[in-house]
C-alpha cells in the first residue's frame, strides 16, 4: 500500500505539467496582420478589386456593420459592443499642387511645387467623419485601399452619451468633456503623428509643446 502511494505521489507533478503546457502558434488576428502587410501578395489583392467596385458607388463616410481589418480596429480599441460604429469614407489623392502659370504674369513667386497639406488623408477623413456625425467622438481610425484617385479609411467611432460605454472603465474616459472634438484636435493615433508626437530626442526638438509654439519650425 505505501509503494503504490509513493508511486501516485510521484505520478501527479508529470499531470501538472501536462496540464500547464500551452499551444504554441500564431492566433486569428496574426494571420489577417500578414495578409494586410502586403496585399499585393496575398488574398487581399482579390478581395480589395472586388471592393473597391462597390465602394465607388456606397455613399461616402456610411456606416459598416463590421471592420474590414479586425485585427487593426481591435489593436485600435474597437469593441464589438453597442456604442462604438464604423465608418468608411474616401478621401482624393494627391498634394495640393497649383496650376501652372501660362501667361499674363509673373510666375517667379507663385509657387507651384513642394506645396503639401498641413493633414495627411487619414486626418482629413477622421475631421469629416465627425462632421457627419456630431454626436460620436472619432476614437481612431486605420487604411483600408485605394485607387488612382482616391483612399479608403475605417473611421472608429464612440458615443460618450451611450451608458454601455459610460460603463465600460477601459473606454469611459472619451466620455470626458476634454476628449470633445478629438479629430480636430489631433488627439488620435493620426493626429500625435501628424504633429510629429511619435519620435523623441533628437531631430524632434521643435515639435512640443506644439508645431504652432515653435513657428511651424517641427515640421
Amino acid at each position: 500500500m505505501v509503494i503504490h502511494m509513493e508511486e501516485n505521489h510521484k505520478a501527479a507533478p508529470a499531470v501538472e505539467e501536462e496540464e500547464k503546457r500551452t499551444v504554441k502558434g500564431k492566433n486569428m488576428y496574426s494571420f489577417i496582420a500578414d495578409a494586410w502587410n502586403r496585399p499585393s501578395d496575398t488574398y487581399v489583392k482579390g478581395l480589395q478589386w472586388e471592393r473597391m467596385i462597390e465602394w465607388r458607388r456606397d455613399e461616402n463616410y456610411m456606416r459598416v456593420e463590421h471592420p474590414t481589418r479586425l485585427d487593426r480596429a481591435r489593436k485600435l480599441g474597437y469593441k464589438a459592443k453597442q456604442g462604438f460604429v464604423v465608418v468608411r469614407g474616401r478621401v482624393r489623392k494627391g498634394s495640393l499642387r497649383r496650376r501652372q502659370i501660362r501667361k499674363g504674369r509673373r510666375a517667379k513667386r507663385k509657387g507651384i511645387n513642394k506645396i503639401t497639406a498641413g493633414k495627411s488623408l487619414q486626418r482629413i477623413a477622421e475631421e469629416r467623419a465627425s462632421k457627419r456625425y456630431p454626436n460620436l467622438e472619432v476614437l481612431n481610425s486605420y487604411w483600408v485601399g485605394m485607387d488612382g484617385q482616391q483612399e479608403w479609411f475605417e473611421i472608429i467611432l464612440v458615443d460618450p452619451h451611450h451608458p454601455v460605454i459610460k460603463a465600460d472603465r477601459t473606454i469611459n474616459w472619451i466620455c470626458s468633456s476634454k476628449q470633445r472634438g478629438r479629430a480636430f484636435r489631433g488627439l488620435t493615433a493620426a493626429g500625435k503623428a501628424g504633429r510629429g508626437l511619435k519620435w523623441k530626442g533628437k531631430g524632434a526638438e521643435k515639435v512640443r509643446p506644439s508645431i504652432n509654439a515653435h513657428k511651424h519650425q517641427g515640421k
